[in-house]
């Protein structure tokens, strides 16, 4: 049995009320790349625990769910309302760690000094490092024991600069962050727009898109049965 952290976001967006706010007013963890994994992991021997840096509600993007969302999705949403703090979790006991995506991440989780930490130790100790769309965001302060970026030299994705501009968020994210991955030393590697693509290099695990987030389950699986 594996034990997996899952961390999510508290962002759900900006406070602005006015028609043109320069701000993404709703946001939150994109749902398929919470709910696909989690559902995968469930039916595997890996035990999850899902955290926030807050606890408590980890808001769901409103523009991932549909009525076409499979109906088994609903627990993951109801599980979502309710995580645990982060600070609260004995992290030496969990063997990896995912980061679904959503833009929340890009204006809590990376700048939360906690997440840098632990995902430095994570990578000390060869534990998994896992993340799909922006859940890379959660990775940009975590350095080496030289004080290099983990990324340098790295093979790795994330939701891309095209991807960005075809949402037309890229004037409204706090950074691009393809840019910033690339600017860590990252070598970073894209498919085309909304492509299934995950890089694998090492006890690092990135996804692309939300349509990466099977194959980056499979992936993690696969890393935990070596």
């Amino acid at each position: 049995m594996k034990n997996l952290l899952i961390v999510t976001t508290n962002y759900s967006g900006c406070d602005c009320k006015e028609p043109l706010c320069n701000c993404i007013q709703e946001t939150g963890v994109y749902l398929e790349e919470f709910a696909v994994p989690y559902l995968v992991f469930e039916k595997s021997n890996v035990k999850t625990a899902v955290a926030s840096p807050n606890g408590g509600l980890s808001p769901v993007d409103i523009k991932s769910m549909s009525c076409s969302n499979p109906e088994e999705w609903d627990k993951c949403i109801k599980i979502l309302r309710d995580t645990k703090k982060l600070s609260e979790i004995n992290i030496d006991k969990f063997d990896g760690i995912y980061f679904p995506g959503g833009h929340g991440p890009m204006f809590d989780l990376a700048i939360n000094q906690e997440i840098g930490e632990i995902v430095s130790e994570f990578y000390r100790k060869g534990k998994l490092i896992s993340a799909v769309c922006h859940g890379p965001a959660g990775l940009v302060n975590a350095k080496t024991q030289d004080g290099i970026s983990i990324l340098k030299g790295k093979r790795v994705t994330s939701f891309t600069n095209e991807e960005e501009g075809i949402v037309k968020l890229k004037e409204l994210v706090p950074f691009l962050l393809e840019t910033r991955l690339r600017e860590l030393g990252a070598e970073f590697i894209s498919e085309k727009p909304w492509a299934e693509h995950v890089e694998v290099d090492g006890n690092i695990i990135t996804g692309q898109n939300q349509n990466s987030a099977l194959l980056i389950a499979e992936k993690i699986l696969e890393f935990f049965e070596k």
